[in-house]
């Protein structure tokens, strides 16, 4: 959650994320920051950093947006309910999920006494089908290979 909050700072958003507003944020905070404005290597370098924060945090909130989430519901649907989990790896506030079709899927707001039930649990995928995946603000984080 707190990445989310320091994403949405960055860009001056509240409330939910409108991808055509922050496309043009994040590119008047990139000719804002690039590192080729500045001639001081100090400010130069500063910019660099904050250039890569900007981009980091823009991907970052693209992958969390409504607009996106609606656009990849169906394979969505399809990895939740076909594919079983394989791997899974809970910091801080973020719980990961790798499933058996090769995504894997971050689940924000997933405190330790909560992970600690999806882990205790009878059956982690029914506990996931029941409690996580329809309950808490997801984004896919990464398609690895399909697994053997």
């Amino acid at each position: 959650m707190k990445r989310i909050s320091e994403s949405k700072k960055l860009f001056n958003i509240e409330g939910a994320i409108d991808l055509k507003e922050l496309k043009t944020t994040y590119r008047q905070l990139v000719k804002e920051w690039h590192p080729d404005k500045f001639q001081d290597e100090e400010k130069k370098e500063e910019a660099g950093l904050k250039s890569q924060k900007i981009i980091e945090a823009y991907h970052f909130l693209i992958s969390i947006a409504p607009e996106t989430k609606e656009a990849n519901l169906e394979s969505y649907n399809i990895t939740t309910t076909e594919s079983k989990i394989v791997d899974f790896h809970h910091k801080g506030m973020v719980l990961e999920i790798s499933f058996a079709d090769g995504t894997t899927y971050e689940y924000f707001g997933v405190d330790k006494k909560f992970y600690g039930k999806f882990v205790n649990s009878d059956s982690i995928l029914r506990f996931a089908k029941r409690s996580i995946f329809n309950n808490f603000l997801y984004r896919k984080s990464k398609k690895d290979a399909v697994m053997a």
